[in-house]
C-alpha cells in the first residue's frame, strides 16, 4: 500500500526525467494537467507543447479572458458586482484587467467574489472543450490552469505538470513582464496563488524553470517524449464504456491519494 501510493515526484531539469516509472505510469493518460506559479513559464511550456509538438491544449487563461468579453453573464456579473471600482472598464466598453487586478489582489473577499463569477463560466467551457477533443479522437490534451488545484480541475487528470522557480526569481521575472506592478502589486499576487512548495508537492511532475529559456525548452521536449501515451491505451480510452471507467479510476486513485499523502509538505 505504502509504495503504491507513494508520491510520484520527478523533476525535470536541463532536459531530463529522472525515473522512469514515469513512462509506465502515463502509458493510459488523455488528459495531462499543466499548471504553475504567476511568471513561474507555463504558458511557455503551454506554447511549446502545442506549437512544436502539436497536442491540443486547452488554456483557461484564454478561456477566462473570452468569457468576460462585454455582453457575455460573466461580463455583466462582474460589472454590477464592482460597479464601485473607479476606471472599471475601458472606453471600449472592456473590463480594465489592471485596475481589476489590483483591486481583488488586495482584497481576498473581492477576489473571492470575482472568482466565483469567472470560475464556473471557465470550468463550463473547459469541459466543453475536452469533450469536444474526445469525440475528435485526440490521444492527449493538455490542460493548461493556473488555478489547477484550488478549482478541482486536478481530479480529471491522469497526470500533473507543474512548472516552478525560486520565489525572489518569481518575483523578478513577473516586474520584468508587467512594469505597471510595483514590487507589493506582485507580492500580493504570488501571496493570493498557492505556494510553490504545495504546488511541487501535489503534481507528478515538476519542472524547475530557474535557468534560461533554452534551458526550459529542453525540459520541454523531454516531456513531451514521456507523456506521449501508448496507442492501444488511446484507442481503448476512446471506447465509451472503457473511458467512463478509466475516467471514474483515474478520479478515485486521485482521491485517495490526496486522503493518504495529505495536500501539503510535512514542513508546512
Amino acid at each position: 500500500m505504502g509504495n503504491f501510493f507513494a508520491p510520484l515526484q520527478f523533476v525535470v531539469e536541463e532536459g531530463g526525467i529522472h525515473n522512469k516509472r514515469l513512462t509506465r505510469y502515463t502509458q493510459n493518460m488523455l488528459i495531462v494537467g499543466l499548471t504553475g506559479g504567476i511568471a513561474c513559464g507555463k504558458s511557455t511550456v503551454s506554447h511549446e507543447l502545442k506549437t512544436k509538438y502539436h497536442y491540443t491544449v486547452i488554456d483557461a487563461d484564454l478561456i477566462a479572458r473570452e468569457v468576460v468579453l462585454p455582453g457575455k453573464p460573466a461580463y455583466n456579473k462582474i460589472v454590477r458586482s464592482f460597479d464601485d471600482v473607479h476606471d472599471l472598464l475601458h472606453e471600449d466598453g472592456t473590463l480594465n484587467r489592471t485596475v481589476l487586478g489590483q483591486v481583488v489582489f488586495q482584497n481576498k473577499r473581492k477576489l473571492k467574489d470575482l472568482n466565483s463569477i469567472v470560475h464556473p463560466a471557465v470550468q463550463w467551457e473547459i469541459v466543453r472543450q475536452i469533450l469536444r477533443a474526445y469525440i475528435s479522437c485526440k490521444s492527449l490534451v493538455i490542460l493548461d490552469v493556473p488555478l489547477l488545484f484550488e478549482s478541482q480541475l486536478h481530479l480529471i487528470c491522469g497526470l500533473i505538470v507543474t512548472v516552478s522557480t525560486k520565489s525572489e526569481l518569481q518575483i523578478e521575472r513577473l516586474l520584468a513582464r508587467n512594469a505597471e506592478l510595483s514590487r507589493e502589486d506582485a507580492e500580493n499576487r504570488i501571496k493570493n496563488q498557492m505556494t510553490n512548495e504545495e504546488r511541487n508537492y501535489r503534481s507528478d511532475i515538476v519542472i524547475d524553470n530557474s535557468g534560461s529559456v533554452s534551458d526550459l525548452k529542453k525540459s520541454v521536449d523531454t516531456l513531451s517524449r514521456e507523456i506521449k501515451p501508448s496507442i492501444v491505451w488511446t484507442i481503448l480510452d476512446l471506447i465509451p464504456p472503457f473511458g467512463v471507467v478509466s475516467a471514474l479510476f483515474t478520479f478515485t486513485i486521485k482521491r485517495i491519494t490526496e486522503k493518504y499523502k495529505g495536500n501539503k509538505p510535512k514542513n508546512q
